[in-house]
């Protein structure tokens, strides 16, 4: 095993299930091995209820693989009750590590904001009443989720905000609430300069990194499609912009992914 397998990186937010990677599963966890990450989250909700099927069956299949369940709030509109049953039960099953994707997307809009706000009520209830903790997904909607967050969430729930790009405000405030904030490829990108000054103060004990795969592929590779193995650029970047060393950021975020999602 050489250097980089020793790093233990965890991608924590991934969606592999997905057609974009067809039967390339294995050449996909040889290459994250191959640069330090060795378990990633198969994050579910993204188009259809079926890809949270898809994700719970690629991580039964896989010792380094994790499942979560939820719907993302683009797609809110289409989630009835039916579908939230299924969820439910889908969180019992041994792989299932968090709830979600969901939250709340006020740049696209693409489901009425008042229906977003109600289901993702409903899987911050739903994350409540099952113990296990929230991926949020949110963007240009920072004070309903945190109101809501702390509504619903009664100080009971515990979770991560993914692809953060707040401001540090807006981090602040997700702290104080008990969540983590995960970052990006996008934190490598040439304008992201104030969103490193965020990397900057907040704390390495309540960072998560990840690569939202297949999507925010990370310089050098951006333009290509993203994969897990990506994810060592995003914690390299934390790296410089901490000015400590890569293995530091690796054991960190690894620790904070594992106390977390218990695994």
């Amino acid at each position: 095993m050489d250097e980089s397998e020793n790093l233990g990186l965890i991608d924590s937010h991934a969606h592999i299930q997905g057609a974009e990677y067809g039967s390339e599963i294995e050449e996909i966890r040889r290459r994250a091995r191959e640069a330090g990450v060795t378990k990633i989250i198969v994050v579910g909700g993204a188009g259809e209820l079926s890809s949270n099927e898809a994700a719970i069956a690629l991580a039964e299949s896989h010792g380094d693989l994790y499942a979560t369940v939820g719907m993302h709030p683009h797609d809110a509109k289409d989630v009835g009750e039916n579908e939230l049953k299924r969820l439910q039960d889908l969180t019992a099953k041994s792989k299932v590590i968090a709830v979600g994707e969901t939250g709340l997307d006020f740049y696209y809009d693409h489901s009425p904001r008042d229906i977003q706000r109600d289901l993702f009520a409903r899987f911050i209830r739903m994350a409540r009443e099952t113990g296990l903790p929230l991926i949020v997904h949110e963007r240009e909607a920072h004070k309903d989720a945190a109101e809501l967050l702390r509504n619903e969430g009664h100080a009971n729930v515990r979770g991560v905000i993914h692809c953060f790009t707040g401001d540090y405000d807006s981090a602040r405030t997700y702290l104080n609430l008990g969540f983590y904030l995960s970052f990006t490829g996008i934190i490598t990108f040439k304008n992201a300069g104030p969103l490193r000054d965020v990397v900057r103060q907040v704390p390495l004990e309540r960072m998560f990194v990840e690569t939202d795969s297949p999507y925010l592929t990370p310089v050098p590779h951006r333009g290509r499609r993203n994969e897990p193995a990506y994810v060592r650029f995003v914690a390299e970047t934390i790296a410089k912009v901490k000015g400590i060393s890569l293995e530091e950021v690796a054991r960190a975020t690894t620790r904070n992914v594992c106390e977390l999602f218990r695994i």
